[in-house]
C-alpha cells in the first residue's frame, strides 16, 4: 500500500470517529415509514384513475343503453360530411311574461273597476215625501194634488226644455201668515211643482226661464183686462241655482187699497236634475210677501235634498 493511500484511510478514520453512528433500529423504522408513504401515494393515484375511467364510461355509455349525451350547447357538434352548415336559430332571451288587463281576477272573481267618483243617476219618479210641509203656524189644511201648469204664461212662450222632462208632479196648497187668526181666510196660495229632467237639461230650463221673463216685460192675460209687468229679481242662494221673478198689475176696482198692486212671486230652484217651482198665486187679490215665499222656498229645497240623498 502506497503512502498516499495510507494517509487517506487515516484521514477518513479521523472524520468518522467525530460522528455518532445511527442505531440500527432507527434506521429500520425510517425505512418502514418511507415504504408506507410510497404505498399510500400509489393507492391514491390508482383510485383517482379508476374513478375517472368510471365517470368517462358513464358519459360514453349511458346505463339505459340510449344515445350518448349531446355535447354542451355552447360547443359546436361535428358537421356531417357534405351537409350545408345552417346558422343556428337565436334563442330568445327569457323575459317575464307580460301582464294583460283582464276583467277577471286569477281567482275567477271579476276584478273591481277603478275607484273614483261615479256620477249619480237622476231619479225616474217623484214620491210624496219630495214635497215640503208648511211650518205649523202657516198651515190651513187646504191642499190638493193634480195636474196644472208649472209656470204662468209669459207672452204665450213655451219653454223648449219641457221636451226633456222625465216626470212632473204638482199640487195646490193655501197658507196663512203666523199672525192671522185661525179660522180666517188664507193669506195666499202656491202652485207647487217638481220636475225631473234628463241628465244635463235642468239648467236649460232655468236659462230659458230667464230669457222668457226678459223677453216678456209686459202682457195682457186672457180674461183679464189688466196689463201685467214681469221682471227678474235677485233670487238669493237656493239649491244649485235659482230664478226669481215677479208679476205685477194694478188691483181691480174695488179690491184692495186704492192705487195698490197685486203682486205674484215665482221662484224656480234647480237641485241636480230636479227643478222645483213655487208660484205664489195669492188669495182673493192679496199681494205676496217676500219673506214668506223665501221661507217656504228653503223648506221646498230641503225636502228635495233629503229625497235625493
Amino acid at each position: 500500500m502506497s503512502g498516499e493511500l495510507s494517509d487517506l484511510y487515516r484521514s477518513l478514520g479521523t472524520v468518522a470517529d467525530g460522528h455518532e453512528l445511527t442505531h440500527p433500529e432507527s434506521v429500520r423504522r425510517l425505512a418502514d415509514r418511507r415504504a408506507r408513504v410510497r404505498v399510500a401515494g400509489s393507492a391514491c393515484a390508482v383510485a383517482l384513475l379508476v374513478g375517472g375511467v368510471a365517470v368517462g364510461g358513464r358519459l360514453a355509455y349511458p346505463a339505459d343503453g340510449g344515445a350518448t349525451l349531446p355535447p354542451p350547447a355552447d360547443l359546436p357538434g361535428p358537421v356531417p360530411t357534405g351537409a350545408s352548415v345552417l346558422p343556428s336559430p337565436t334563442t330568445p332571451a327569457l323575459t317575464a311574461p307580460s301582464r294583460t288587463p283582464s276583467s277577471t281576477a286569477p281567482s275567477g272573481t271579476p276584478s273591481r273597476p277603478p275607484s273614483g267618483p261615479v256620477a249619480p243617476q237622476p231619479p225616474t219618479s217623484i214620491p210624496d215625501r219630495a214635497f215640503f210641509v208648511l211650518a205649523a203656524p202657516n198651515r190651513t189644511g187646504v191642499e190638493s194634488r193634480g195636474e196644472g201648469p208649472a209656470l204662468p204664461t209669459l207672452c204665450g212662450r213655451r219653454l223648449p226644455s219641457d221636451s226633456a222632462m222625465v216626470e212632473r208632479r204638482g199640487r195646490y196648497l193655501a197658507y196663512k201668515l203666523p199672525e192671522t187668526p185661525t179660522g180666517n181666510v188664507p193669506d195666499g196660495s202656491y202652485r207647487h211643482t217638481i220636475t225631473i229632467y234628463r241628465t244635463g237639461r235642468a239648467d236649460d230650463a232655468l236659462r230659458e226661464l230667464r230669457q222668457a221673463v226678459r223677453g216678456c216685460p209686459d202682457q195682457k192675460l186672457p180674461d183679464d183686462g189688466r196689463t201685467w209687468r214681469q221682471r227678474l229679481l235677485p233670487s238669493g242662494v237656493y239649491g244649485d241655482e235659482s230664478v226669481l221673478f215677479e208679476m205685477r198689475a194694478p188691483m181691480p176696482d174695488g179690491m184692495g187699497e186704492p192705487g195698490s198692486d197685486e203682486v205674484r212671486l215665482v221662484r224656480a230652484v234647480r237641485i241636480d236634475d230636479v227643478v222645483t217651482v213655487l208660484w205664489e198665486q195669492g188669495w182673493e187679490y192679496t199681494a205676496a210677501e217676500r219673506t214668506q215665499v223665501d221661507a217656504d222656498s228653503r223648506r221646498a229645497v230641503a225636502a228635495i235634498e233629503n229625497w235625493l240623498d
